[in-house]
């Protein structure tokens, strides 16, 4: 919670598994309790969000490293959205950004998202980091 600026309800990660500057992986378990979950399953806006908010993740962590507060992003695009599958309550994401460039504040991610180790959705993300 400290690594991203959303709160309950709207929290779509559980913890980090790793971050590094290229790479930022994270998990979390649906539950029915979710308010992107309709008919038992995680539907698109939470898979987006998801997605988003790993790449949040990422950024707070490497700020907390650097005694800094963690910057505000505002996503400026998503493109080449792919949805294979939605996932079931009980499933747990495991979501990795990779970053594929930087001009600036201006960030260009490429985000996947495994269930149970297949591939079921990923997307191209730029993100715009406020300057504090």
């Amino acid at each position: 919670m400290k690594y991203i600026p959303q709160a309950a309800p709207f929290v779509m990660i559980d913890e980090i598994i790793s971050a590094n500057e290229q790479q930022t992986t994270s998990s979390f378990l649906i539950s029915q309790e979710n308010i992107f979950v309709a008919n038992g399953v995680f539907t698109e806006p939470g898979l987006i969000e998801n997605m988003a908010q790993t790449a949040a993740a990422g950024t707070g962590y490497k700020a907390a490293l650097e005694n800094t507060a963690p910057p505000v992003g505002f996503i400026g695009q998503v493109k080449q959205l792919n949805i294979s599958q939605l996932p079931k309550v009980g499933d747990t994401l495991q979501t990795t950004i990779t970053n594929i460039q930087q001009v600036m504040n201006a960030f260009i991610v490429k985000g996947t998202i495994l269930c149970a180790g297949q591939e079921i959705a990923s997307a191209e993300y730029k993100i715009f980091l406020q300057e504090n």
